[in-house]
């Protein structure tokens, strides 16, 4: 009897350490704590953000057109020399948008002689845009407009003295002075300093003909044929050159007065009949 007492107290004792081992696998697992990482004096790499600091950035007037006509010396052809072509002419169809090419105000808006109908847009640093020979002017566009860049302010036109349908783009400086567009389209400046001003003003002595597809109206009479008998004279010097040989000669004159007056102790007097010059004793 003791003996089956002693055996079931054997199995109850291992039952209930089973169910023991079993309730423990049950619980959660203790999470071990991270250890402590030692620090580096190793230096950190730190990646800043890109900061927009761009002053001016110019877009294409009119995107995905070419300019026919570039900045410098042109001769067009009812013209008897060159003289300067004081922007850039972008050939494009009639209609086609004309874009600001950078952020600015609308200084100007209208139409004014050879121009035809245009828009003046003032810059960052005094820089202003001009786009000349437009179809149509942007509805609202008018001075005092803030615009962005890229915003539409008309359309592609032949207004003006104009060739064709194309947009005549100019880029001028604080004073005025035509700069070449070519060194600025496509292209953004942080700061002042690094605009091209004085590059920009520079171009070629070469001559450049140009050809164009139409003649203006109000220059048709200077394409016509001289008539029989007509002689055509064109000028070969400018208007700078012919007054710098008009002082050489006056100077000229001048002196040989300044020689004439004394001639062996004669004073002339005038020129006789005879071409010989009449004098007096000098007393």
């Amino acid at each position: 009897m003791q003996r089956r007492l002693a055996e079931a107290g054997i199995i109850a004792t291992a039952g209930l350490s089973a169910v023991a081992v079993a309730h423990a696998s049950l619980l959660p697992l203790p999470v071990a704590k991270p250890e402590a990482v030692a620090l580096t004096k190793a230096p950190v790499t730190v990646v800043a953000e890109a900061e927009d600091d761009i002053l001016i950035a110019f877009r294409e007037p009119v995107p995905g057109h070419a300019v026919v006509s570039p900045f410098g010396l042109r001769q067009l052809p009812w013209e008897g020399s060159g003289r300067l072509h004081e922007g850039v002419d972008i050939s494009a169809d009639s209609g086609v948008p004309v874009i600001a090419a950078a952020e600015g105000v609308v200084v100007e808006a209208g139409e004014k002689g050879g121009y035809g109908r245009y828009v003046a847009v003032r810059h960052a640093e005094g820089l202003t845009t001009f786009y000349a020979h437009l179809g149509a002017i942007g509805a609202g566009v008018k001075p005092g407009l803030a615009v962005a860049a890229g915003q539409p302010i008309g359309r592609i036109g032949s207004t003006g003295v104009s060739t064709g349908p194309h947009l005549h783009f100019e880029i001028r400086d604080p004073q005025g002075r035509p700069l070449n567009p070519a060194m600025f389209l496509g292209k953004a400046f942080a700061e002042a300093g690094d605009l091209p001003l004085d590059k920009a003003k520079r171009y070629s002595g070469r001559v450049r003909m140009a050809h164009v597809s139409s003649i203006p109206e109000s220059k048709r009479h200077l394409m016509e044929p001289p008539q029989a008998g007509t002689i055509v004279v064109r000028r070969k010097t400018t208007d700078v050159q012919d007054l710098a040989a008009a002082e050489r000669n006056l100077e000229g004159q001048v002196r040989d007065a300044a020689k004439g007056e004394k001639i062996d102790g004669l004073r002339a007097l005038s020129i006789g009949p005879d071409g010989r010059p009449r004098a007096q004793l000098a007393l």
